[in-house]
């Protein structure tokens, strides 16, 4: 069921309107609106699913992709969402600033529901995330911020044809890294993360939506984007730091070879009282006696 619902990125690629730089922007929306709605976490992850689905199959204009996109959210909230909180069309109107009109809400829906065949489920990344955590004690920080993590990695690319399971499992590692937690080895499905699923989603989180970052900041949520914000300043601190220049080493007297012990300062030996024994000149000086012969005496 995970590989038959994934949606294909690179027809998503193809797309001749539509381009990814423009994916952030439509995700704060839809975040926002399923902030706004109360809306389950299993909704928000469907909505991509279906939104993601949808463009692999289909031309999406630009003038449509927010229309698209809250249609996959009605879906996602009719599906699996409390029925009091599936938000009306009339607000999802408002919420567009009538940009659509309401009929418009009506036909994409219907549109979105044909192009996929009317199958809605898909797996999400929380519902595996509640499978990983279950062997181990309850840790909200933990489950917080693996699912921040998570919609995270809506934004970008390289995860879009992810499995859901593979992406729960590495976001969850990364969470009790992040966090310190130690890994459990008892929970061996949990346990078999992939390391470079867990390295790719490990680069993506510096530069997170603030939208998204100012969701998780809640108490709500055990203000795990602050937690995050605080692990990678000090991880940038460490990386930056400058090396700590040599301590000093006190000056101390050298002692010249001795011949005995490892090699030592070469020391300037001071001139003996009588003069040198063997100048190159014979120096006038009180060091010889005024009547000396000393023209034919040999060098010694």
């Amino acid at each position: 069921m995970d590989v038959a619902t994934l949606p294909d990125v690179e027809s998503i690629d193809i797309q001749t309107e539509i381009q990814w730089f423009m994916r952030p922007y439509l995700l704060d929306f839809l975040i926002e609106a399923h902030t706004a709605f109360q809306l389950l976490p299993t909704t928000l992850f469907l909505t991509v699913n279906l939104l993601d689905r949808y463009c692999s199959k289909r031309v999406v204009y630009k003038r449509h992709y927010q229309l698209v996109g809250c249609a996959a959210l009605l879906i996602a909230a009719k599906y699996g969402d409390k029925k009091d909180r599936v938000p009306t069309i009339k607000e999802l109107k408002s919420m567009c600033c009538s940009l659509y009109d309401e009929d418009m809400f009506v036909q994409m829906e219907w549109h979105v529901l044909q192009t996929l065949g009317w199958t809605i489920g898909h797996p999400t990344v929380d519902s595996f995330l509640q499978i990983a955590v279950m062997d181990t004690p309850y840790d909200a920080e933990v489950e917080h911020l693996a699912l921040y993590i998570l919609e995270i990695s809506l934004f970008h690319r390289e995860f879009v044809s992810k499995q859901s399971s593979d992406l729960a499992r590495a976001a969850l590692a990364l969470s009790r890294c992040v966090l310190g937690r130690p890994q459990p080895r008892h929970t061996k499905w949990a346990s078999q993360y992939d390391s470079m699923t867990l390295v790719s989603l490990s680069q993506q989180l510096h530069h997170p939506s603030p939208v998204l970052s100012r969701k998780y900041s809640s108490a709500h949520y055990s203000r795990v984007s602050k937690l995050l914000e605080q692990f990678l300043a000090r991880q940038a601190s460490i990386a930056y730091t400058p090396p700590s220049p040599p301590s000093e080493v006190p000056a101390s007297s050298s002692k010249p070879y001795d011949g005995h012990v490892g090699l030592a300062t070469p020391q300037k030996s001071h001139c003996p009282p009588n003069g040198y024994l063997t100048p190159p000149i014979t120096p006038d000086n009180g060091n010889f006696p005024p009547n000396a012969n000393t023209s034919n005496r040999p060098l010694r």
